[in-house]
């Protein structure tokens, strides 16, 4: 392969790519000649999609690692196994995330509150600075966080959600200024909303859905893979002169 999104060479790590987004990113990554490491909570999810992305690329092309983004320690790990079986880290998607909580801003507990804050923005911030020095010494590197159309906008049930959300703009902000003068660029994607088992209560039911889609111009919602295109763009050498930004995939929900 040869061209703007050749990946050829490079290794990605993508969080919570056991299914969803992550998983559409991951195989996305792979077609383009990646070497790509599953990672979600569960080994055998992982393994899965692992086996499935190295018998339609060939072996060794995936490397399963389960890690918990609610734990540095299994992050550090999930790390540690990238270098020793790759060498390298050219490509971060930080796209795990959770959300236990839905309802109006004054029923959240602190607990919950900080676990969504915990593990959509701190949990980001450990990868990053984990992976990041070793792009800094090769001067080249893309880190990806997929955030959400919510960190755009206000709502009366997922309002922590989206606070974290916007705080992951704002980190792809800062880190681009950061690792900017190193050749490492940071980006964000901002999905609206897509069939997903995260998002499954707000799609499965047909009211909810086009209550979701009516305003929309494409009037539908998204597929997984449909945000997989926007990360192999951050990833490639077609956005090298593109960092700090967040790019909106919603069917046009947002304008």
């Amino acid at each position: 392969m040869s061209g703007l999104f050749d990946l050829s060479g490079q290794v990605a790590v993508v969080t919570g790519s056991s299914r969803g987004i992550g998983r559409a990113i991951a195989e996305r990554l792979a077609e383009q000649g990646a070497r790509v490491v599953i990672s979600s909570r569960k080994q055998a999810a992982c393994d899965e999609v692992a086996a499935a992305i190295n018998a339609k690329h060939g072996a060794g092309r995936a490397l399963a690692v389960a890690a918990s983004i609610s734990s540095k320690d299994q992050l550090e790990a999930l790390v540690e196994a990238t270098m020793a079986a790759f060498g390298r880290i050219d490509v971060l998607v930080c796209n795990a995330a959770s959300n236990p909580y839905y309802g109006p801003m004054a029923g959240i507990s602190d607990d919950q509150f900080r676990k969504i804050l915990d593990n959509n923005v701190i949990s980001n911030h450990w990868l990053i600075q984990m992976c990041v020095p070793q792009m800094i010494e090769r001067r080249q590197g893309s880190v990806i966080i997929v955030s959400s159309i919510g960190g755009l906008r206000g709502n009366t049930t997922i309002g922590a959600y989206n606070i974290s959300k916007a705080a992951d703009m704002q980190l792809a902000r800062n880190l681009a200024h950061e690792y900017g003068p190193h050749g490492v660029r940071v980006n964000c994607i901002a999905p609206g909303l897509v069939k997903t088992d995260f998002a499954r209560a707000l799609w499965e039911n047909p009211e909810v859905l086009a209550q979701h889609t009516v305003g929309v111009p494409l009037r539908r919602i998204g597929e997984p893979d449909e945000i997989a295109g926007a990360a192999v763009y951050l990833a490639s050498k077609a956005s090298s002169f593109t960092t700090g930004q967040t790019l909106v995939c919603d069917g046009g929900n947002t304008i």
